[in-house]
């Protein structure tokens, strides 16, 4: 399908700046929430909600109510994207928001089970259900509130400062239990201290909240409002109408995830277990990364808007290719060095990869079913590359009897996928800024 270009409303620039305040808190939140989950499940939800006389099983178990969560995303983004594309963004961000803050608040009270049973369990994996369900729509939205309120010029920078929530909520995430790992002994960790960092997001929450509600709606939806040009089953007329758009968006996302879990869950793990490193070295290098990618991911943005999203895009796609290898043959050393050093390269692709994807992913689609369209492909390509990233990252560890050859020709596979979507498929609203510049 060719590009096109046409002039897009957009909103005067105190309106934009405040949308783009309103959903980068939100997207801190989600990525706080989501990944607080994933690092307490790899340190202590195996011995408090999954116990077992076998602690690979224990392990294998915590690890798979991480991925619950992903898998629970499409379909938030399913339902959470039909009713944005109806009745705006802003409303299904509110309520998005809501429904991950107050069950993250939840998951810091929920008993254990050698409180209750097997009904602790159930309940952590319902509201990790539940979690998934709310973040799987608050992506979509957010990245829309802050591209559709953006001058075209800016349209990349404002949309990476919303992915730039992702590592800040990983920052503050693996910051809050690092600094638990190094404070509490193990016993206090498990006794109460896991919880802290649950109860904490209760602060982002309320920031949140005031912010979304003084942004105004998508000047692009209240257009499609006014021309009455809804559609009854946005992301049914997605799914017919822009399939090669949505599989671009899914493998362009789950580079960035497969590299960024596998990173931030598997390694975690790995490094702490098999390698036998300190827990709170193998957190601060996470941080590290993070900031890495915190400081990537703006740079990234407005590079896109001065070169083209899929052009930036494609660059980080070669070199998560040539980086696959030698990360991993760093990460094996076991030096403190080799592993700060991994890591913060790979921060850097990961922020790379993902700034752009909330501008690029919105000229995917028209108006009409761009919730929909976009909060699919983005979730999917998050199920496959986070949610199952680090457990292939482990059956394929577990099969080279713990070598991670195997690891790094997965994530060289997903990097070659994902290169070739990007330069076949085209947006249908160009993203190229020399033809922006033509249009005007």
């Amino acid at each position: 399908m060719s590009s096109t270009t046409r002039s897009r409303p957009t909103a005067a620039p105190n309106t934009a700046r405040a949308a783009v305040a309103a959903s980068t808190i939100g997207s801190v939140l989600e990525y706080y929430d989501f990944f607080v989950f994933g690092t307490l499940s790899a340190l202590v939800f195996g011995e408090l909600f999954f116990p077992s006389e076998n602690t690979a099983v224990s392990a294998l178990l915590s690890l798979s109510s991480f991925a619950v969560g992903f898998v629970a995303r499409p379909l938030g983004g399913i339902l959470l994207g039909h009713f944005g594309d109806k009745i705006g963004r802003k409303p299904l961000l509110l309520f998005t928001f809501l429904l991950t803050g107050i069950v993250t608040v939840l998951m810091g009270v929920l008993p254990t089970y050698a409180q209750i049973g097997l009904a602790a369990p159930l309940l952590l994996v319902l509201l990790r259900i539940l979690q998934g369900i709310g973040i799987g729509g608050e992506w979509g939205g957010a990245a829309l509130l802050a591209v559709e309120h953006a001058p075209e010029e800016k349209k990349g920078l404002y949309g990476s400062l919303v992915q730039a929530g992702a590592p800040i909520g990983v920052i503050l995430s693996t910051g809050s239990v690092a600094i638990l790992t190094a404070t509490l002994t193990r016993e206090q960790l498990l006794a109460w201290g896991w919880r802290l960092p649950f109860l904490a997001s209760a602060l982002l929450l309320a920031v949140g909240l005031f912010l979304r509600f003084k942004v105004a709606e998508s000047p692009e939806f209240l257009e499609v409002k006014t021309e009455k040009s809804e559609e009854k089953y946005p992301v049914w007329l997605a799914i017919r109408q822009y399939p090669k758009q949505i599989a671009t968006a899914v493998l362009i996302h789950m580079s960035d995830t497969t590299l960024g879990l596998i990173q931030g869950v598997f390694i975690l793990g790995y490094a702490s277990g098999a390698l036998g490193m300190d827990p709170t070295i193998v957190l601060l290098a996470n941080l590290f990364s993070s900031v890495m990618n915190l400081i990537t991911t703006p740079i990234a943005g407005a590079l896109g808007d001065r070169y083209g999203q899929r052009r930036i895009v494609s660059i980080g796609l070669v070199g998560l290719a040539l980086w696959a290898f030698p990360a991993f043959r760093l990460i094996e050393t076991a030096q403190v060095s080799s592993l700060f050093l991994a890591m913060g390269i790979g921060g850097m692709l990961v922020g790379w990869l993902f700034a752009g994807q909330a501008t690029l992913f919105a000229a995917f689609f028209p108006a009409k079913v761009r919730y929909s369209g976009m909060s699919l492909g983005f979730q999917l390509g998050t199920v496959l590359g986070g949610g199952f990233g680090p457990l292939i990252a482990q059956a394929l560890t577990d099969a080279a009897d713990g070598s991670t050859w195997t690891v790094s020709l997965y994530v060289l596979a997903v990097a070659a996928a994902a290169f070739i979507a990007t330069r076949t498929v085209q947006p249908i609203h160009s993203d190229d800024p020399a033809e922006l510049r033509e249009e005007k």
